[in-house]
């Protein structure tokens, strides 16, 4: 059980990195979805954290 929700979280993660990238690719930036994807990456990983 804990692998596959850690598992979800990575993949999660590595979706906002994605996200993130692309955003920053644009021409123009769009800051507030900058500053919200940076947020819950973020969350996702202090929650991360808590399982090493």
């Amino acid at each position: 059980m804990e692998t596959s929700h850690l598992s979800a979280l990575q993949s999660k993660h590595a979706g906002l990195e994605r996200q993130l990238a692309e955003e920053m690719a644009r021409p123009i930036p769009d800051g507030a979805v900058v500053m919200e994807l940076k947020r819950r990456k973020l969350k996702l990983k202090e929650e991360l954290a808590r399982f090493h």
